[in-house]
């Protein structure tokens, strides 16, 4: 056992006035412990965006009918309230767990050593993302579950997954300048993926915002467009993702690039044809709720897959004082780029 030190006045003003640069002073995580924590924040990041998709398929949307409180008067649902209630708190319950694991994953990486200003940041960042989608959410609520609101928390939720998988992917590399493995051809080639991506989840909310699946049995505002028709613009730009990453798999191998980029690709293409079925099915049977809902979780791991492809296009060496980091042309005029 590890005797607990004790701690003195001048301990208890400095814990005050700083709480992480004591904590800092007193611990050094694991390295392992700090990229757990960083992947605690991404897999609740997940969970929020699927939690948040229950919310709205159930129709609970305005189970808890005002924000901060559920009801007037009340931060709990009462026992005049529906189930829809329940649901809609639970969820917003999940927050605190989310903050509890983004507070977790800040407390890690400011205490590694030595310290990484630029983790941190990253671990700073997911909190204000969290904190302005809460209100976001809350907004949500007082105009009525608008569409367009509603859209805007699941592209910021989209963003809150986007830096915590940086985070992750950061946690398991250094902080050396970034060594291209591939070259400028390929590079493009991803941040064309990378963009249609986005075009592709953007295109996913248009479509939820017309479609049968409002949030709530009332009257509820929806996004005047022909919602068969975006759904087919949905599945065009899903059928470009999916042609880039096959087309980029290809290019890949045919290079003999690193396989690290290449296993990214394989995984990302292996989740594009899963949530490629689900979207037909789903599209074929009516938007059944169950299967809507695991389009969405696909949607989380879809982007997470893209990220991971374009992270792996170079490394990050440990930066030490004996050992500088040696300096890389990132315009490599190959198409395998430096290996």
């Amino acid at each position: 056992m590890v005797p607990v030190p004790k701690l003195t006045p001048t301990d208890l003003v400095a814990a005050l006035r700083n709480p992480l640069a004591f904590i800092a002073e007193r611990w050094t995580p694991d390295p392992r412990t700090v990229q757990r924590a960083a992947l605690a924040a991404l897999v609740m990041s997940v969970i929020i965006v699927v939690t948040g998709g229950a919310v709205r398929l159930t129709g609970s949307g305005l189970g808890c009918p005002t924000w901060p409180e559920c009801t007037d008067g009340s931060l709990t649902p009462t026992d005049a309230l529906s189930y829809h209630s329940a649901i809609e708190f639970a969820n917003r319950m999940l927050t605190y767990v989310l903050c509890a694991a983004v507070g977790w994953a800040i407390i890690a990486a400011r205490s590694q050593k030595p310290y990484r200003r630029g983790l941190t940041r990253l671990g700073w960042t997911q909190f204000w993302l969290v904190m302005g989608n809460a209100v976001l959410g809350g907004i949500v609520v007082l105009v009525g579950l608008n569409p367009y609101t509603v859209a805007a928390h699941f592209l910021l939720a989209t963003a809150l997954i986007t830096v915590a998988a940086v985070m992750w992917q950061r946690t398991r590399e250094g902080d050396g300048e970034p060594r291209p493995l591939v070259g400028r051809a390929v590079q493009q080639l991803v941040w064309a993926l990378v963009a249609v991506s986005l075009l592709l989840i953007t295109a996913g909310t248009v479509v939820t915002g017309a479609g049968p699946h409002p949030g709530d049995s009332g009257d509820v505002e929806r996004i005047d467009v022909s919602w068969s028709g975006v759904a087919e613009l949905h599945a065009v730009f899903a059928w470009i993702v999916v042609s880039l990453t096959f087309a980029l798999w290809f290019f890949l191998k045919g290079v003999d690039a690193p396989q690290g980029p290449r296993d990214r690709v394989r995984d990302l293409f292996l989740i594009l044809l899963g949530q490629g079925v689900i979207g037909y099915v789903q599209y074929f049977t009516h938007l059944p709720t169950v299967l809507v809902g695991l389009h969405m979780f696909g949607s989380c791991l879809m982007w997470i897959g893209v990220l991971r492809v374009l992270l792996s296009l170079r490394e990050r060496a440990e930066v030490t004082a004996d050992l500088p980091v040696q300096s890389y042309d990132a315009v490599s005029a190959s198409i395998a780029g430096p290996k």
